[in-house]
């Protein structure tokens, strides 16, 4: 057994090289002049993407990288969303066929056609865009900076040095913590929304069946018509709409990695909170807070894991 979704991997890969090639298609039959349906149609797509960019990634510099990665994970995303619109089965008896007829039984021929209801596809995606954030804080404000944003907010600290090491370790957790919900939400919201889909197609597919099993069951293919093409072109929404969120939240999160975002400005006017205005002018003590914090997560951090 491997632990690679190999069906994931492939699918998404040739979908992904499938969305290049339109884009290629696009880019090569430009024209300045009246353009065609196609290339009317990916303009409106990058003049959407680029606006939504502008609103949330304020860095000129940044935007040069930042909103073509938007425009990418929306079209794959939208395009393994779209595979979900085949024959439920379609694809999968081909697959057992051709597995069956290598020698191999083809009651274990495994395929999943849709990639974004594969959680390892989604959470892989969410886990970039992590790293991505991580890099753009320390790219943006610094490595000093970022850590010690680390310890500072959303609560702020003080220039007692009791409480600015509690609040140091409260801000670490609540940092971890927001890290760690954003990634998981943001691949478990794509996931599954896209596996509910998947069920709902794979039940209304069984009252096909259903027909053949008894004779009160001789309506059903007729619900199946209907049921089937109805959810078909409501899931035309739903993957549409789960591509083009999965896309903001990416651009949200990009953005949040180049502002500080302290939840309660209003500690600081406390007479034992004084957060000071810039990474810049923090005093030995926050630096002091900083690494205490640190070495003591680190050190908790192998027992709690265990």
């Amino acid at each position: 057994m491997s632990v690679v979704n190999y069906d994931s991997v492939i699918v998404g890969l040739l979908v992904g090289g499938l969305g290049l090639f339109f884009f290629w298609l696009a880019a090569r039959k430009a024209t300045s002049g009246v353009p065609g349906r196609w290339q009317a149609a990916v303009e409106i797509m990058i003049e959407m993407v680029d606006t939504q960019a502008k609103a949330t990634i304020h860095n000129a510099q940044s935007r040069k990288l930042i909103a073509p990665l938007a425009l990418t994970v929306f079209v794959w995303i939208f395009l393994m969303n779209a595979m979900d619109l085949l024959p439920v089965d379609l694809l999968p008896v081909i697959w057992a066929q051709i597995w069956g007829a290598a020698g191999n039984d083809p009651h274990h021929a495994y395929l999943r056609i849709v990639p974004t209801a594969d959680l390892s596809t989604t959470m892989g995606l969410s886990v970039s865009v992590l790293v991505l954030c991580l890099i753009y804080s320390v790219k943006i404000k610094g490595l000093g900076g970022w850590m010690h944003e680390l310890v500072t907010e959303p609560f702020g600290t003080s220039k007692n040095p009791i409480f600015a090491l509690i609040l140091g370790v409260i801000n670490l957790f609540m940092q971890i913590i927001e890290y760690v919900a954003k990634t998981v939400s943001h691949g478990m919201r794509l996931f599954g929304n896209m596996y509910a889909g998947e069920l709902v197609f794979m039940l209304i597919a069984v009252m096909g069946g259903a027909a053949a099993m008894s004779l009160s069951g001789v309506l059903l293919p007729v619900g199946h018509i209907i049921a089937g093409t109805i959810w078909a072109i409501f899931h035309i929404l739903i993957i549409t709409l789960q591509a083009f969120i999965f896309m903001m939240l990416t651009l949200i999160y990009l953005g949040q990695a180049h502002e500080s975002h302290c939840l309660f400005p209003f500690l600081s006017q406390l007479s034992f909170f004084n957060q000071e205005s810039s990474w810049k002018t923090c005093s030995v003590s926050s630096l002091w807070v900083a690494v205490l914090s640190w070495a003591w997560v680190l050190s908790v951090l192998p027992s709690a894991l265990v």
